[in-house]
């Protein structure tokens, strides 16, 4: 077996077992994040247990201490979580695709400042917007007008409606190929195109609510990745850490010039 892929396989057994100090029902969840330029505090949406217990079982098994804020843009959002930045050079890189976990859209959970959110591969090759199992951002962002959120809602649904099409020419694909029968790729595409306006019929187009759009002009966030991204907590204590980091001078590729390394991850109790 290959050393990598077993050492992979083993960091990934390690964070299954690490379950412990998960809190019970009702229980808000806060996570404690430790870096170089500040403590932050997280709190875990329940409403999305995938991402909350494998962010839980991540920090209990100490996997993101010495990992670093590899990708910072200011007024957008601080991220971290990719292994190719760890100080523990036996870990292999994430790459977003290795290690994930399905999304779990909630339209009542958004990007506000401050957002806890996960990312992913892009929509051509992640139709089924499938989050990284490790790296997450917090969102710094701005604020928007309402004619800036209008246009957010176009891309919005432009994108869901994509992924939902590539889903199907998938699907379809995968299910004529199963029947054994030859199709042609205008054959798959007129069946999947089919699907596809039965399920723009029935479903309605993705909307900011009123809270949303006050929210989003007065305090500020990311709202183009709504409906696109898990967000799945947000900070409770130390933005001003967060904006501290997001201020950070950057180089081509968004790195920090200056490591914001984690240093600490512990889940407390509130």
């Amino acid at each position: 077996m290959n050393i990598q892929f077993a050492r992979f396989i083993s960091l990934i057994f390690i964070i299954i077992i690490t379950a412990c100090n998960t809190p019970g029902a009702g229980e808000d969840t806060i996570v404690l994040i430790k870096t170089r330029a500040g403590d932050i505090k997280i709190k875990l949406y329940d409403e999305t247990p995938i991402h909350r217990d494998n962010f839980i079982k991540l920090v209990n098994s100490g996997f993101y201490e010495g990992i670093l804020f590899h990708r910072v843009i200011k007024d957008f959002m601080i991220q971290a979580g990719d292994l190719l930045t760890s100080s523990n050079s036996e870990l292999i890189p994430d790459s977003l695709k290795n290690y994930t976990i399905p999304a779990e859209f909630n339209s009542s959970l958004y990007h506000k400042k401050g957002a806890l959110a996960a990312a992913r591969q892009g929509n051509e090759i992640n139709p089924y917007m499938r989050s990284s199992g490790t790296q997450f951002y917090i969102v710094q962002g701005k604020k928007y007008t309402d004619d800036e959120l209008n246009n957010a809602e176009i891309r919005i649904n432009s994108q869901i409606k994509q992924g939902k099409f590539n889903i199907l020419i998938r699907e379809t694909s995968d299910s004529l190929k199963s029947t054994g029968s030859a199709y042609t790729d205008a054959e798959v595409q007129e069946i999947a195109s089919g699907k596809m306006f039965r399920y723009l019929t029935n479903t309605p187009d993705f909307k900011f609510t009123p809270e949303q759009r006050i929210s989003y002009t007065t305090i500020g966030g990311t709202p183009r990745l709504d409906g696109t991204y898990t967000v799945f907590g947000e900070v409770t204590e130390g933005m001003d850490v967060v904006d501290k980091i997001a201020s950070e001078k950057t180089d081509s590729s968004d790195k920090p010039l200056n490591n914001i390394t984690i240093l600490k991850t512990k889940v407390l109790r509130k």
